[in-house]
């Protein structure tokens, strides 16, 4: 059944999920898993931190919406976005028109509670990080909407259990053989 099922593209902010949650449902579908920020820095040879630093927030954009571009043409892939690759027309097209796409819709003190030490976020290295994360969740959330085919709450239950609930999301849809927004 899951052979039928195309890419599956996890967006959301930072600290929803998306990289643990895409590896345990990649290892579930038996597919390659992808990180569109880890692959930018595999291919430049620096950390994000860097690349903000150096080309400033739109250098790094440009290189991820190349990478998205790149990515999205594989097939049998789960990939997880940066927490800013919605913010770009041309990446949510990609992303719509080249596979399935979940949102990992997290509240803001979620996010608080995952990125708190976190250094290598050059968006929160600010004085006050839950303004820059409830700005940034305005701004992007109604482009996660926009793009997503699922929406699942984060911050609520185990990441195993997500992906059991994701699972089940997924077999919906592939049931439903068309994209809809019955999941919205």
């Amino acid at each position: 059944m899951w052979q039928e099922l195309p890419s599956v593209f996890l967006v959301g902010p930072m600290g929803a999920g998306k990289t643990t949650v895409g590896r345990l449902l990649a290892k579930h579908l038996q597919r390659e898993f992808v990180d569109s920020d880890w692959y930018v820095q595999s291919q430049t040879g620096a950390d994000i931190a860097w690349i903000f630093d150096k080309e400033g927030e739109k250098g790094f954009r440009e290189r991820e919406s190349k990478a998205i571009d790149e990515l999205t043409q594989r097939s049998n892939i789960v990939m997880a976005t940066g927490g800013g690759a919605v913010m770009r027309e041309d990446n949510r097209e990609m992303l719509k028109q080249r596979g399935i796409v979940v949102y990992l819709n997290a509240p803001v003190d979620v996010q608080m509670a995952r990125t708190a030490k976190d250094k290598s976020r050059p968006l929160l290295q600010r004085p006050n990080p839950r303004q820059v994360l409830q700005q940034l969740y305005t701004l992007r959330d109604p482009l996660y909407q926009e793009v997503a085919d699922i929406i699942l709450p984060t911050g609520h239950t185990y990441p195993r259990h997500m992906v059991t609930e994701l699972l089940h999301l997924l077999e919906d849809f592939i049931s439903t053989d068309t994209k809809s927004s019955l999941y919205k």
